[in-house]
């Protein structure tokens, strides 16, 4: 059952971006693809905030040293909010 969130899609950004991580498929879109899309890290944060949007964290093990990569997926309040 859909949250009650999911009525207050109402700035552009968020549709936009929710429309970007559904078509992303099921792993999501990592941060730095949204911030390559125009999208701010408060507006992500909204958008996680208000259950639209799902943040989980990822370690990797790069040549030089280990870092932490942010992945976002749009989560079922979020394809119901995209659907209205």
């Amino acid at each position: 059952m859909p949250t009650p969130n999911a009525q207050r899609i109402r700035k552009p950004h968020q549709r936009r971006a929710l429309a970007l991580l559904a078509g992303c498929g099921a792993s999501g879109c990592t941060e730095a693809v949204m911030l390559l899309h125009g999208f701010t890290t408060e507006q992500l944060a909204e958008l996680v905030r208000d259950g639209f949007v799902a943040e989980t964290r990822e370690h990797v093990v790069g040549a030089e040293e280990p870092f932490d990569i942010a992945r976002f997926k749009i989560t079922e309040a979020g394809q119901y909010a995209l659907g209205d």
